[in-house]
């Protein structure tokens, strides 16, 4: 087990980033969680910071680093859900949905990666999910936002690797946190569409509300946190190993319409 470690955690304030972050500091890291609003947690150094402002990362970063000497983990949890039918997205959603989950993400990287480089090695974890291999209607720019997370992982990887530093991507499934209720839903044509935006979204709620505890994610994330490598991609939960194998194995079209069938009914 790897201690005394320096790890940075964004969206540490609630659900799988506090709870990572807890985790984390049980292991024996020293911790800092970046969000935009502090929440008191024994053992964990909060900054404010909003991940979408690259003055504020990069202001951030150099005060860890100032400080401490060296970064030794980012975990790049902070991201938001939006759900509504792709035609009837608004243009400003689509894009805030990118600012946080991908470009936040990128800001975060691009500002460790020096750090890491010059001190000889270190260890990256970006959230992404199962949607970001198995597409979800009615929730298709969380999915985009999940997909180029996985994209971004795989080309980093082979980009960083000769500075001994390991990257990842987490696939989680459904899990039982604030996610759920800070979605931003949109209902509009949910009448042409014949109820099955609100349809979708009610499926996908009520598995969430039902799925794995926060607490159970944040020590999954942690553990793969504190690996020195492993694959690149890595599904959480037995179920959703089970999905990712078989979204991997089942022609595209039969795959697809299996999601259809539970989604977009």
């Amino acid at each position: 087990m790897i201690a005394n470690k320096i790890a940075v955690v964004t969206g540490g304030s609630g659900g799988i980033g506090r709870c990572t972050a807890a985790a984390l500091r049980d292991a024996g890291c020293t911790v800092y969680e970046l969000s935009r609003r502090e929440v008191n947690a024994e053992g964990i150094y909060h900054i404010t910071a909003d991940v979408t402002d690259e003055t504020q990362v990069i202001t951030a970063v150099k005060q860890i680093a100032d400080k401490e000497g060296r970064i030794d983990i980012l975990v790049n949890n902070a991201g938001f859900g939006i759900s509504g039918a792709a035609e009837l997205t608004e243009s400003r959603d689509s894009h805030a949905q990118l600012e946080l989950n991908l470009f936040g993400m990128d800001n975060m990287t691009r500002a460790v990666l020096p750090v890491m480089r010059a001190q000889g090695g270190g260890r990256i974890v970006c959230m992404s999910s199962i949607a970001g291999i198995v597409p979800i209607p009615f929730q298709l720019w969380y999915s985009v936002s999940k997909s180029a997370v996985i994209s971004y992982v795989l080309a980093l990887q082979n980009e960083v690797r000769p500075f001994n530093i390991s990257i990842c991507a987490i696939m989680p499934g459904d899990i039982a946190s604030g996610f759920t209720d800070a979605r931003r839903k949109s209902a509009a044509g949910d009448d042409v569409y014949a109820g099955r935006i609100a349809r979708s979204v009610a499926v996908m709620e009520h598995d969430e509300r039902t799925g794995m505890t926060a607490e159970y994610a944040g020590k999954f994330v942690a553990k793969y946190a504190l690996k020195k490598k492993s694959r690149p991609l890595v599904a959480m939960g037995f179920a959703y190993k089970g999905a990712a194998m078989i979204a991997k194995l089942l022609p595209r079209r039969l795959s697809n319409r299996i999601v259809g069938r539970i989604y977009a009914k």
